[in-house]
């Protein structure tokens, strides 16, 4: 038995040093190459845009308006354009109100979202298929605008945020992931909560989220972004200027082209400042405040989608 083990470490090495061999003398197929290659080109005709959209924007106006589309790397520094952002009242208060309903809706979505799916998902749930079948069929037939405009009429909510907030409150295909993510957790964890005196309230909360982090980051992300980028029921729904969102400014702005809407109540610059001004840096300059915020919610939820589902649950 001493001489085998005796034997055993140097068997295991050199099988550590071919792998590590073998990883180091990797050779990719034609296949492959081929592959790598067209997702790189893919891969930069979508970021080549974004790159020349920043170095335009970082540019003084002069040297902007000079720049090819291939051009990535701005030329006379300045940050006029930013300025100008920042700085006009419509701007900021149209970001502050896609900040405050991005925030309180997509909260409003993850406790909707996830209360329901732990109720659905729970086996002694009774009318369970019949609420499944309505929630799918509401999902398949989905009610056109003019009910909703008068709901959000009769409502009262009109002009208000909450009506955008309230009538995107459920997805039903994001609820039906997550359920998914809820029934692979083993309802033996479910007894055990329940033999240990937690309640619904406490496993779903001190059992259930921790366990799905992987969906509940993931559905975050869908909201998250949605939430940012409406516009559409904002246009209809918010009618007074101070309510109205980024994307719907933004909106008028590079795809109507309203410069006055931007630049017209500018007090802060010189007449000379924003005779200057290049209208498509100063476009760019908005597209990258508008996809900051999805940039930064992106690094974020990918680090969830490494882990399992049963990270730290219990062994069957």
């Amino acid at each position: 038995m001493a001489d085998m083990n005796r034997e055993n470490p140097p068997r295991l090495k050199r099988r550590w040093v071919t792998g590590r061999h073998m990883k180091r003398n990797r050779i990719f197929t034609p296949a492959q190459l081929g592959l790598m290659i067209v997702l790189g080109a893919l891969t930069l005709t979508m970021v080549v845009p974004l790159l020349n959209i920043l170095a335009k924007s970082l540019s003084s106006p002069e040297a902007s308006k000079t720049m090819s589309g291939l051009a990535i790397i701005p030329k006379d520094f300045s940050l006029i354009n930013y300025k100008i952002v920042f700085n006009h009242p419509a701007l900021m208060n149209a970001l502050w109100n896609s900040i405050f309903v991005t925030v309180i809706g997509t909260a409003i979505n993850i406790i909707l979202t996830t209360t329901a799916a732990y109720v659905l998902t729970r086996p002694k749930l009774i009318f369970k298929k019949i609420i499944m079948i309505f929630l799918i069929f509401m999902m398949l037939f989905e009610p056109g605008l003019v009910p909703e405009y008068l709901v959000i009429q009769k409502l009262g909510l009109m002009g208000s945020k909450w009506s955008v907030i309230l009538i995107a409150a459920v997805n039903v295909y994001y609820l039906i992931i997550m359920m998914r993510y809820f029934e692979e957790i083993p309802e033996s964890i479910f007894e055990a909560a329940s033999i240990d005196g937690a309640g619904h309230i406490r496993t779903l909360f001190s059992v259930v989220f921790p366990l799905s982090k992987p969906g509940i980051a993931t559905i975050t992300m869908f909201y998250a972004v949605a939430r940012w980028n409406e516009y559409f029921r904002a246009s209809i729904y918010l009618v007074r200027a101070k309510d109205t969102l980024f994307q719907v400014v933004l909106r008028q702005f590079v795809i109507l082209g309203d410069t006055a809407s931007i630049v017209g109540q500018q007090n802060l610059f010189n007449y000379n400042d924003l005779a200057r001004v290049d209208y498509a840096a100063l476009k760019g300059a908005t597209i990258i405040v508008a996809i900051i915020p999805v940039l930064l919610l992106y690094p974020i939820v990918l680090r969830y989608y490494a882990k399992d589902v049963m990270g730290g649950g219990v062994k069957e």
